[in-house]
């Protein structure tokens, strides 16, 4: 794969017999962020399908999930695996994505460096899933 403008990461998770914990950021991502939301989306349901104009996104996915990203005209999918949580830096300008291929639901945890405004959202839609 080229080098990516969006960093992509394993969280490190501890997981147990009563389930797991991780932490989506660390300290200075949280320090950075201005708007935090928490998405549940049910089997075969798409989340996502925009770009930011000014603001970066960092997503944190339970898989099983399918990400798509489109970076400079390219698109490029990437399948986190079951029972593992991943990080995603998604800068201004890149398309983002999220499909649940079931069985359960999805969770995703996003952060973003700018303010929701529904009066001047910081968002393109762009339908790449």
């Amino acid at each position: 794969m080229r080098n990516l403008k969006t960093r992509i990461e394993p969280v490190r998770t501890h997981s147990d017999a009563r389930g797991s914990l991780f932490e989506p950021v660390n300290d200075q991502q949280l320090a950075a962020t201005r708007n935090v939301h928490v998405v549940l989306t049910a089997p075969n349901g798409v989340r996502g399908n925009h770009r930011h104009l000014v603001g970066t996104e960092i997503s944190v996915v339970s898989g099983p999930a399918l990400v798509r990203l489109k970076e400079d005209g390219e698109i490029i999918d990437i399948e986190v695996p079951a029972g593992e949580n991943w990080r995603f830096t998604v800068p201004p300008g890149v398309t983002h994505a999220y499909r649940n291929p079931g069985p359960g639901t999805m969770i995703l945890i996003g952060f973003n460096s700018e303010l929701h405004s529904a009066a001047a959202p910081d968002q393109v839609r762009e339908e790449i899933l």
